[in-house]
């Protein structure tokens, strides 16, 4: 496996990765977005605590994540039910 050590910076604190060099760009994106959407949150509360912030943003994404997963999971129950009544077309075909 091609490991690689980088540090990001999020709310001015390094933080050191061991991580694969093929997820290096991901994470990087992760915490450009982090730090932009911190910078958002800054500029529409009045209290600029980075603890604060990192909490607002954390929160944000973890409901986006439930979002996601959400309709993923309808998705899918969709498509098994469609795969299942193609199943018995078939089957009544055959």
């Amino acid at each position: 496996m091609d490991t690689l050590k980088i540090i990001v910076h999020i709310a001015d604190r390094p933080y050191p990765l061991n991580i694969r060099r093929e997820e290096e760009e991901g994470i990087r994106k992760a915490v450009k977005l982090i730090e932009e959407q911190s910078i958002k949150y800054a500029e529409h509360f009045a209290h600029s605590d980075k603890q604060d912030l990192l909490a607002m943003v954390a929160l944000q994404y973890a409901i986006e994540a439930l979002s996601a997963n959400t309709k993923l999971d309808e998705s899918n129950n969709s498509l098994e039910v469609q795969l299942e009544e193609i199943g018995k077309i078939l089957d009544n075909v055959l």
